[in-house]
């Protein structure tokens, strides 16, 4: 049996979520369930006017490779996308896609649960606010609820 595609981006352009389903789902009609996850730029109340994401060029793609062909193995699934974008954005843009298709709903909700979770933390990127006051914005620090979310796809 062929691995299952998985289809890794990193870029400054936005997707659109619809297109990115279709085309993992296109001409399959072995999939059972399809899990997404896209993450937002928030406006922390106001407070920020945009983030800036950075990223390693070539390392980050391999790691989001490496993550989601961990996933299809683990999980079963079928497919898997992964899009995180770089660059500005503001408020209400789109950063990440996950997308994970199985034969049956937990295996994919599961395997795009543990893809964010790895994405979060292993994958080399750098976030910096822009504040809507002017003042120096800060590069955003990793959280200890991402490692332990990560971290508990170790215990079970």
């Amino acid at each position: 049996m062929a691995p299952a595609p998985v289809n890794i981006r990193v870029q400054r352009d936005d997707f659109d979520i619809a297109v990115e389903i279709a085309a993992l789902c296109r001409d399959r009609t072995d999939i059972g369930a399809v899990v997404t996850f896209s993450g937002l730029c928030r406006d922390e109340a106001g407070a920020l006017s945009a983030l800036e994401l950075e990223h390693y060029p070539g390392m980050a793609e391999a790691e989001i490779e490496r993550i989601c062909q961990d996933a299809v193995e683990r999980f079963g699934l079928q497919a898997a996308t992964a899009i995180h974008r770089f660059g500005g954005m503001e408020p209400g843009a789109n950063i990440v896609l996950v997308i994970a298709a199985a034969p049956h709903r937990q295996a994919a909700f599961d395997g795009a649960n543990f893809i964010m979770d790895f994405l979060k933390t292993s994958a080399p990127f750098w976030k910096k606010e822009h504040r809507t006051d002017g003042s120096a914005g800060d590069w955003i620090s990793a959280k200890d609820a991402d490692d332990d979310a990560r971290d508990r796809w170790a215990r079970g």
